[in-house]
C-alpha cells in the first residue's frame, strides 16, 4: 500500500466533516431523528437503520461501536486510513458501495408488519383525545369508522394507521393515552415508511403535519369543508410518506407545510420545501401555528395555558445580519487587502460586505444592469433566501475552517489580471460564498454573547389565524 503522509491539520479536518451532508451528497439515504440522522442502508440481510449520525460523529446501536468521520469510512465502507482521509478531504471522489464491508454482519429476518389487536371499544382513546387533547368527537369518529384510528387491546394506546393505494394497512403509530408520566409513542415494527396516517380529498391541497394529533387538532380548529382536502402526518419530519402521497394522487399541486413552530419544525419545513422544489412542485406554502404546535393552539382555545413557540435564533439572526449589510463600493485594486484585513481581524460583517460588493462588481453587466448597488441588493436578498439553517449545523471551529478555505480561494482567484465572462461569473460566485461563510461566523459571534448584551427589541406578534410563509 502506498504511504500517503497527512498533516495533523488535514487529519483533524477530515475527522470533523459533517457526515450527514457528506453522505447525502453521495446518494445515501438519511432519515431525520430529532437532532440526529439515521442512515438507511441495505446489505445481504435486508434494510437497516441502526446507525445514527450527529455532525461528524456516529454510533451503530446494533454493534455498539462508534467514533468520528474517518472511523466511519473505515467501518462502513471497509476503507484503509489513507483512502478514508482522501475521500473526506475531497481529494478523490469514488462511487461508494451501498453495501457495507464490515467484518461483523448479523443477519436478521425482515420484520413482518402486523397491526396490534384492537380493543372491543374505543372508550379510553375517545376520552383521551376529547378531554386531554380537545379533538372534536366527529373528527375522531370519522377516522374510527374508516378504521385508520382505533384502540389497541393490550395497552389501550391510540393506533393511527397508514394504508396504501388499495386501503391495505402498511404502517401504524401507537400513542399512549395515559394522563400521567412520560408520553408513549412507537411506530409498529415492520411499518412501511412510505405510508402514514392520512386523508385524501378531491381538491388540489395537501396539508402536511408532523404527527397525527397535530393533524386532528388542525381539523378541529378549521373544520369547514375539511374532507374536500388532503392531510397527512409524517410521524416526525421524514418526507417519504409525503412523496408517496404526491406520486399517488395527481390532483395534489398545492402543498401547505404545517410543521411545529419550533426549531425542529422550522428546519423540517425548509428542508421539505427544498425537496419538493427539486421534485418540480412550485406551489408550496407554510402555515405556522401561533403556539408551539396545533394542539397547543387548540388547548389555548379551551382555556389551557399553551406551550409557546420556540424561535429559531440562528435562522433569525442570519436573516437579521444579511438585512443589515451595507453597500460598500467595490474598488477592485483594494479588494484583496480589504478582505485580508477583515479576515485577520475577525471582522466578519465587514468581510461579508466587502465580499458581497465584490460579488456584485464581478457580475456580467447584463446581470448587474450597470448598477452595482442594485446588484448588491439583489445578492443581499439571495443570500437571505438561499440560507438553509437545517444544514448549518457545524461547530464554530469548522465554520472558521470553511471561511479560511473560502478566503484562500478568493485570494487566489483575484490574482487574475484579465477574465473571460465565465471567469468573472466564477469570481462572483466565490465572493458570494465568502459572504455567506462570513455571515455565519458573525451569527455565531452574536449568539455566543451573554443574553443581556444581545438586542432585545424583538417584536412579538399574536396571531389568531395561522401565519402564512413561503408564498
Amino acid at each position: 500500500m502506498l504511504y500517503i503522509p497527512f498533516t495533523e491539520e488535514q487529519k483533524m479536518l477530515a475527522n470533523s466533516v459533517d457526515l450527514a451532508d457528506f453522505l447525502r451528497l453521495r446518494g445515501e439515504k438519511l432519515e431525520r431523528a430529532g437532532r440526529e440522522y439515521k442512515l438507511i442502508y441495505n446489505d445481504g440481510s435486508g434494510s437497516h437503520d441502526s446507525i445514527t449520525i450527529r455532525g461528524s460523529t456516529w454510533f451503530d446501536h446494533k454493534n455498539q461501536v462508534g467514533g468520528g468521520a474517518i472511523k466511519f469510512m473505515q467501518y462502513h465502507y471497509g476503507m484503509d486510513f489513507p483512502t478514508a482521509v482522501q475521500e473526506l478531504l475531497g481529494q478523490r471522489i469514488t462511487p461508494l458501495s451501498p453495501v457495507p464491508q464490515r467484518t461483523i454482519v448479523q443477519k436478521e429476518k425482515p420484520r413482518e408488519f402486523k397491526l396490534p389487536e384492537a380493543n372491543e371499544n374505543m372508550h379510553r382513546v375517545f376520552a383521551y383525545l376529547i378531554k386531554q387533547r380537545f379533538i372534536a368527537p366527529d373528527i375522531i369518529s370519522f377516522f374510527a369508522k374508516n378504521r385508520t384510528l382505533y384502540e389497541d387491546k393490550e395497552h389501550h394506546n391510540a393506533v393511527f394507521v397508514g394504508v396504501d393505494e388499495d386501503e391495505v394497512p402498511r404502517q401504524a403509530h401507537k400513542r399512549g393515552t395515559a394522563t400521567f408520566g412520560k408520553s408513549f409513542r412507537q411506530t409498529v415494527e415492520g411499518s412501511d415508511t412510505k405510508y402514514s396516517f392520512s386523508h385524501f380529498g378531491k381538491s388540489n391541497k395537501l396539508f402536511v403535519f408532523e404527527a397525527p394529533i397535530d393533524m386532528l387538532s388542525y381539523l378541529t380548529l378549521y373544520p369547514e369543508n375539511w374532507q374536500q382536502h388532503s392531510y397527512i402526518a409524517m410521524n416526525g419530519v421524514y418526507e417519504n410518506a409525503v412523496l408517496t402521497a404526491l406520486k399517488g394522487h395527481s390532483n395534489l399541486s398545492e402543498i401547505l407545510i404545517c410543521t411545529d413552530n419550533d426549531i425542529g419544525g422550522i428546519d423540517a419545513a425548509d428542508r421539505l420545501r427544498d425537496i419538493l422544489k427539486e421534485k418540480g412542485y412550485a406551489d408550496i406554502k407554510r402555515l405556522v401555528p401561533e403556539f408551539k404546535d396545533w394542539n397547543e393552539c387548540l388547548k389555548a382555545q379551551n382555556g389551557v395555558v399553551p406551550l409557546p413557540a420556540v424561535p429559531h435564533k440562528i435562522k433569525e439572526e442570519y436573516h437579521r445580519q444579511t438585512e443589515n449589510l451595507e453597500y460598500l463600493k467595490c474598488r477592485p485594486e483594494k479588494l484583496k487587502s480589504q478582505i485580508y484585513a477583515a479576515f485577520k481581524n475577525n471582522q466578519y460583517r465587514y468581510l461579508a460586505e466587502y465580499a458581497l460588493a465584490g460579488s456584485a462588481f464581478f457580475l456580467p453587466k447584463t446581470q448587474r444592469l450597470s448598477d452595482e448597488n442594485k446588484a448588491f441588493l439583489r445578492l443581499q436578498s439571495k443570500l437571505r433566501d438561499d440560507y438553509k439553517a437545517y444544514v448549518d449545523k457545524g461547530k464554530t471551529a469548522q465554520k472558521k475552517r470553511n471561511l479560511s478555505d473560502s478566503v484562500q480561494a478568493v485570494m487566489q482567484d483575484l490574482k487574475q489580471t484579465a477574465r473571460t465572462r465565465e471567469q468573472s461569473i466564477n469570481t462572483s460566485k466565490l465572493l458570494f460564498q465568502l459572504a455567506d461563510n462570513a455571515v455565519k461566523l458573525e451569527v455565531d459571534s452574536v449568539l455566543s454573547q451573554p443574553i443581556q448584551e444581545q438586542c432585545e427589541d424583538m417584536e412579538i406578534v399574536q396571531n389568531p389565524e395561522p401565519c402564512m410563509e413561503f408564498g
